[in-house]
């Protein structure tokens, strides 16, 4: 069994000697450990910092192209070294490396296929009480979307099996914990949780400039995200809802016109037809996203086969470059390895 810990990076040169100093090389449960840095075109010193800490495999994204767009890079590149489980931890030493053997204990007894560390974050010091009730909300958003009960859909902190891992794919450009999250509800993945604690924090989160930015940037990557997979239940929703809006002035109006000052009372009748007019074009949307939502599964699984066929004819990781090995630990041959020297200078000729 080998496992492999992928680490997102984005000009990281401070902060990941630290990461990469709490990282485990022994797991139970596991024959190896590796670790992989996707490096999401870092201007600083983060790829030497990578190998001069000892890191196996580094992937080199040619720009920066989003948290989301490294998740899935390093995740495609880990099953095309051979892992059997993939854990994704974050560059500033958010997490606490120490829970990666009770984070992969449900994948290596074979109850759960993708396993969240619970940060607990009623308990973080540093999020402010706002961070924490949005952080409550949106959580409570995906779990309705997934049908899951995970209790902390934006921890980036989490372990994915090979099967897991195959299946996934990040539409986001944004993010990927809470996509990821929802595909898998949807696909029947089974989806646990373990408490996991945090370290101190080391600097500001570099995905949001401020706290109205944290908000109005979350707000509109859940409505997406639940609008993508429930267009039905969003768009019907909003329809009823107008609908019953609607129903408010054509009463008034009806009440007038049996009065007899119906002529009085146009204007409601016309706010009416206005609001129901709508109505009926939300229904529409809601069923012309049904569709699209049938079309994108069918999309995934066509994506999840050519995935197990680039894997079965050992096509190598893309922008893949070998890290420096440990002391005393061989170089990774055989099976699931990732190219060498050689194959590299094959595959440009």
């Amino acid at each position: 069994m080998k496992l492999i810990i992928q680490i997102p990076c984005f000009n990281e040169e401070e902060t990941l000697p630290a990461t990469l100093a709490d990282l485990p090389r022994e797991v139970d449960g596991f024959d190896t450990v590796e670790w992989l840095v996707i490096d999401d075109g870092s201007v600083d010193k983060t790829i030497d910092v990578a190998r001069a800490g000892g890191v196996d495999h580094i992937v080199k994204l040619t720009n920066n192209k989003g948290l989301a767009a490294g998740f899935q890079a390093g995740l495609d590149a880990c099953l095309k070294l051979g892992a059997d489980v993939i854990v994704n931890t974050d560059a500033d030493n958010q997490y606490d490396a120490s829970f990666i053997p009770a984070l992969t204990a449900p994948i290596v007894s074979g109850s759960a296929d993708m396993v969240v560390g619970d940060r607990e974050t009623d308990s973080i010091e540093h999020f402010s009480p706002l961070k924490k009730r949005l952080q409550y909300l949106g959580s409570w958003v995906v779990r309705q979307a997934s049908d899951t009960g995970v209790p902390d859909t934006t921890s980036g902190f989490r372990a994915y099996n090979r099967e897991a891992a195959i299946q996934l794919v990040v539409v986001s450009k944004f993010t990927y914990t809470l996509e990821t999250i929802i595909q898998a509800g949807k696909q029947l993945v089974a989806i646990t949780d373990v408490p996991i604690k945090t370290n101190p924090k080391t600097r500001e989160s570099r995905l949001f400039p401020s706290m109205w930015s944290y908000v109005r940037r979350n707000m509109v990557s859940i409505g997406r995200i639940y609008a993508q997979y429930e267009p039905l239940r969003v768009f019907m929703g909003l329809g009823l809802l107008l609908t019953a809006l609607a129903a408010v002035p054509f009463i008034r109006f009806l009440v007038a016109y049996i009065g007899g000052d119906g002529a009085g009372h146009v204007q409601s009748l016309i706010v009416g037809a206005v609001l129901f007019n709508a109505a009926v074009m939300l229904f529409a949307l809601g069923i012309i996203g049904d569709l699209l939502s049938a079309q994108r599964s069918l999309i995934q699984r066509t994506f999840e086969r050519v995935r197990r066929i680039e894997l079965s004819l050992d096509i190598p990781p893309s922008h893949y470059e070998p890290g420096a090995k440990p002391t005393g630990q061989p170089a990774t041959t055989g099976a699931g390895a990732g190219p060498t020297t050689e194959d590299r200078e094959a595959l440009e000729v």
